[in-house]
């Protein structure tokens, strides 16, 4: 994956503000530098560790706008550092601060019942639909904030990677710093195996086993992501393989090899059979048979998940299917 262009002029310490690696919440403008041991974290990430409290929302809007500055020059969010850059934060009102609301008894007793590996600095949770990965755009409490207030004991927890909020099953959560570098290592070079199990609308291409289509991420007026197949965007590929076919139907498993935004579900739809219960890119015709069959969410669940630990072991957990996507299978098979 290429690197997002920036500028990149020698690196110059202003005399107003000696670079540190602490950000301090009731400071103006301040200077960061990256050590060597977050060489290759994104820009983003980087920020959200050290922020704490600043809503996400108000940090990716410091990014567009381009208020920080890596080495004086712009860089977006997905901007992976180098050991030494000086990264610029611009001032953020102690007003715009806000605290985290408490995980409530109900989520850490599902999140606890949904561990599915724990070992090693690293932690596997079987993520509810519905439940957002991080806050931000109007979600204030997600799935790695109730984490951090479950797991008080560890100082350091971070998403290896990413699940749309409505999909389910098994989400990689980093214990240790090392085991984070490593494991995202492992995904850049594709050496992470992740797979998924998707309800299809329709009948699916005999033969059609890779979608190949580069996807660009859009924002609308809105607010809201969308993505779409453009020729201008990333390049991107998910392997299909059908598992099971039904009357306008048919379940899927999907292997993303690239991993942007909504792939699984824009590649289905461009290969003519979106996703059953995809408020985003399945009609509304389409979504109101399956919910007529009992399905109330977008049918996309991480079945498994692979990778290899710093050690060199190798570490593979699967998520069983929730029952009211099994109801909706048993659903199609009796409709035959």
């Amino acid at each position: 994956m290429m690197r997002p262009m920036r500028s990149n002029p020698p690196i110059e310490r202003p005399s107003e503000a000696a670079p540190t690696d602490t950000w301090n919440p009731s400071g103006g403008v301040q200077f960061l530098t990256v050590p060597d041991e977050l060489a290759g974290q994104r820009i983003d990430n980087f920020l959200l560790a050290r922020m704490k409290g600043v809503p996400r929302a108000r940090i990716y809007r410091i990014l567009r706008k381009g208020e920080v500055r890596v080495n004086k020059g712009r860089v977006k969010a997905e901007y992976r550092l180098a050991a030494g850059d000086v990264v610029r934060v611009p001032p953020v009102r102690a007003g715009e601060q806000g605290e985290v609301p408490v995980a409530g008894d109900q989520l850490r007793r599902l999140l606890e019942a949904s561990v599915l590996y724990d070992a090693h600095g690293l932690l596997v949770i079987d993520k509810p639909a519905g439940l957002a990965v991080h806050g931000g755009s109007g979600v204030r409490l997600g799935l790695i904030e109730a984490l951090r207030q479950m797991y008080p004991q560890s100082p350091f927890i971070e998403l290896v990677h990413r699940l749309d909020r409505d999909t389910s099953g098994a989400i990689m959560v980093a214990r240790k710093r090392s085991v984070l570098q490593h494991v995202q290592a492992e995904l850049r070079s594709g050496r992470v195996g992740k797979s998924y199990l998707a309800l299809a609308a329709g009948k699916w291409p005999r033969g059609r086993r890779v979608v190949e289509a580069p996807l660009r991420k859009n924002t609308l007026k809105s607010g809201e992501r969308m993505v779409s197949v453009d020729p201008e965007g990333k390049p991107s590929e998910t392997q299909f393989r059908v598992l099971e076919r039904f009357a306008g139907a048919t379940l899927l498993s999907a292997e993303p090899v690239t991993g942007r935004t909504h792939q699984i579900r824009v590649h289905a739809q461009f290969a003519g059979c979106p996703l059953a219960g995809d408020a985003k890119y399945t009609a509304d015709g389409t979504n109101r048979v399956f919910r007529e069959l009992g399905l109330k969410r977008l049918f996309l669940h991480s079945a498994s998940v692979r990778c290899s630990l710093p050690s060199g072991e190798k570490v593979e957990v699967s998520a069983p299917l929730p029952a009211e996507l099994q109801s909706v299978l048993a659903a199609l098979r009796c409709r035959n």
